[in-house]
């Protein structure tokens, strides 16, 4: 790989990353000025566009940067240019048309989430929230393309800050709209709500400006390459568009994944609730599922990702170089390197639940208990990302689209039941259940097409699982020995309580990972040449 694009693709991951980091820490202050109950009114308007925005734009970027970057290597910078340029207007009309049938059936959506009279929110509230957020989708996929094209000339800065501008944007107004309705205008949490989800329009407005500074500023070398363009090539608009959905399409459901999941949470939980006479507190525990706890949950899966997604572009270099031993040890490292990091962050979030939860909304036993529940998913989550990843990268991206509609389906034929029997846990282990299907479908397929299996890494599943049970018991000595001294409705006492037992349990982690080398097997040389040289300044 060319030092330009390790460059570009660590600028796009970090952009990345920080869009992320700021997406999940805003919702302290945010939960701190609605209140627990506002965040499902959020959730109700912010699912439906969540899966709209993804069907629209989740694979767009990538597929154009593979379609453009495959045309520029032979010299046809023209088709590149044409496909911009069609796909500018195509997108214009798409976005504008999502919009319309957003805006248009929000009261249908909200019918089919408020279902009981009993509940906090009415159907008119929820709509009005629907509409709020729709206005984003005119400008999202035009922006979308944009990036994708930049991308496809190897260009990853303006993508990268194009995100980052948008998220920072989204979330100033997002926080400042919100306190100014309650605190300033005395408006209603509804219209506060409102407000929070009109900002992902805001947010893309200053995304797409920050594009079209760069287009502007780069327009001269991009009309420079034109020049050199070799015309020997002549690519029908179908059949460029053909090549896209291709690229595209196990990208949409990758990105849709979650939120397909969330929507049916959306579309059954409150009817579910209500049919054992649990509507009047249906909405409060559906925020808490679907937000709150589903915020901190995604945090090790973020980071767990970003680290081990990092190894499967060369995974899919060396599978097509046909290097069957290369590809083995790369899938060693990329699911050991995953669980090593996931694992851990999810044992902490389960024992230190109580704190994590106050400290990022307020003390609640039941915020407290669909959290201890719901972090173990989040192994799911990541490994699901990597194998569907995985399977791209070997060319079976078709059993991406099968794992997930077999996980999706079983979603929904179990969702009902299992939250009649144990209400928010109940969607929890359908969730899981859902995703663990379409994890073994992945696996069986990577086993099938790749010849490779996880019992090669047994020894190393079993030692991360011991010094994680290590790990656990020197933490839980800690929590319950320190407990009884802190209060456990302050949000500073629980950040510094799990300040003490994070440091603890990552010193002990770490600690038996570098004694026993099993850092350095999943790391490798870097990690060798950081312990000398600390050694030679302890020198």
């Amino acid at each position: 790989m060319s030092s330009k694009l390790i460059r570009g693709t660590f600028i796009l991951t970090l952009g990345t990353f920080i869009s992320k980091f700021l997406g999940l820490f805003y919702v302290i202050p945010f939960y701190s000025i609605v209140g627990e109950e506002a965040t499902s009114l959020y959730q109700y308007g912010y699912v439906p566009y969540t899966i709209f925005i993804s069907i629209a734009t989740a694979g767009v970027p990538l597929a154009v940067s593979k379609f453009i970057a495959k045309y520029n290597a032979l010299g046809e910078y023209a088709v590149g240019r044409r496909l911009f340029k069609s796909g500018l207007m195509i997108m214009s009309v798409t976005g504008f048309l999502s919009f319309l049938i957003m805006y248009i059936c929000a009261p249908a959506f909200a019918n089919m989430m408020i279902v009981d009279e009993k509940q906090i929110y009415t159907q008119e509230e929820v709509a009005y929230v629907i509409r709020a957020v729709s206005f984003a989708l005119i400008i999202v996929p035009f922006m979308s393309l944009m990036r994708g094209f930049f991308q496809g000339h190897q260009s990853m800065g303006p993508s990268a800050v194009s995100q980052v501008v948008e998220q920072i944007a989204r979330i100033i107004f997002l926080l400042a709209g919100a306190y100014l309705v309650l605190n300033v205008m005395n408006g209603t949490v509804v219209e506060a709500i409102g407000v929070a989800t009109f900002a992902a329009f805001v947010g893309a407005v200053f995304g797409l400006l920050v594009l079209l500074w760069y287009w502007k500023k780069r327009k001269k070398h991009l009309d420079e390459l034109l020049e050199k363009d070799t015309g020997s090539v002549q690519v029908s608009l179908v059949d460029i568009y053909r090549e896209i959905v291709v690229y595209a399409i196990p990208f949409i459901f990758v990105g849709i994944a979650i939120p397909l999941y969330q929507l049916i949470d959306t579309v059954t939980f409150n009817r579910a609730m209500a049919a054992i006479g649990q509507a009047e507190i249906s909405d409060t525990v559906f925020g808490i599922v679907n937000f709150s706890t589903q915020k901190i949950v995604i945090i090790p899966v973020s980071l767990a990702t970003a680290f081990a997604m990092t190894l499967v572009p060369l995974v899919t270099s060396s599978f097509v170089s046909g290097e069957p031993g290369k590809v083995k040890k790369q899938l060693d490292q990329t699911f050991q390197v995953l669980l090593f990091l996931t694992v851990p962050a999810v044992v902490g979030i389960m024992l230190l639940a109580e704190p994590f939860y106050t400290a990022f909304y307020e003390y609640s036993e039941l915020g407290t208990a669909i959290l201890r529940t719901y972090a173990p998913v989040a192994i799911l989550f990541a490994l699901f990302t990597v194998t569907a990843a995985i399977l791209q990268g070997i060319n079976e991206q078709r059993f991406t689209v099968f794992s997930l509609l077999v996980g999706i389906l079983l979603k929904l034929s179990l969702n009902i039941p299992l939250i009649k029997l144990f209400q928010g846990e109940g969607a929890i282990y359908a969730t899981a259940i859902g995703y663990g299907a379409s994890i073994i479908i992945n696996l069986l397929v990577i086993r099938h097409y790749a010849g490779y299996s996880l019992r090669s890494i047994g020894g190393k599943i079993s030692q991360i699982a011991l010094f994680n049970v290590i790990m656990a018991a020197a933490v839980f000595a800690v929590y319950f020995a320190m407990h009884p001294f802190f209060s456990i409705d302050s949000k500073l006492q629980s950040t510094l309580l799990i300040a003490i037992c994070a440091v603890i349990g990552a010193a002990v982690y770490f600690y038996l990972s570098f004694r026993t080398g099993l850092a350095s097997a999943l790391f490798g040389t870097r990690l060798d040449r950081m312990k000398n040289k600390f050694r030679k300044a302890k020198i």
